[in-house]
């Protein structure tokens, strides 16, 4: 038995995997624990969703980036494919990400919220739901 758990400890892969499952379970520990204390010290619930969507978006990043720097010296022979498939997918998906990219707009820049009441290329109404791709307004035409 201490000879096959030797054998597998010995493979660089099988290290190098079970560094990557344990750092990314730190760091998503360490999420955790600021989850929840941006939970316990911040009053206004809207300012505590986004600050621990904030803390969830940070956290994965700092996975992926471990994760690459602790796969390195493996991925270095497909940098060009995936070079030429994000620019392909980056092409292919414009119009997702510039719907993306308006929809931050609009949540972090604070344009309007649910419930405003706004004029929008000629049509006029209440803010409903704020989406990803699209815009709900209960419209109310022309009449005031």
């Amino acid at each position: 038995m201490t000879d096959f758990i030797n054998k597998w400890l010995n493979e660089p892969v099988f290290v190098k995997i079970l560094v990557g499952i344990a750092g990314t379970l730190i760091i998503m520990g360490l999420v955790r624990i600021l989850q929840n204390v941006v939970a316990k010290s911040i009053e206004n619930t809207d300012v505590r969703y986004r600050m621990r969507k904030t803390i969830v978006f940070i956290g994965y990043l700092f996975v992926i980036i471990f994760l690459i720097g602790e796969f390195s010296n493996q991925l270095h022979s497909i940098t060009v494919a995936l070079g030429v498939a994000s620019a392909g997918i980056a092409f292919a998906l414009q119009e997702v990400i510039v719907s993306i990219a308006g929809w931050l707009a609009i949540s972090f820049g604070r344009f309007y919220k649910i419930g405003d009441w706004i004029q929008r290329s000629g049509i006029v109404g209440d803010v409903i739901v704020i989406g990803v791709f699209a815009t709900t307004l209960m419209e109310i035409g022309e009449w005031v």
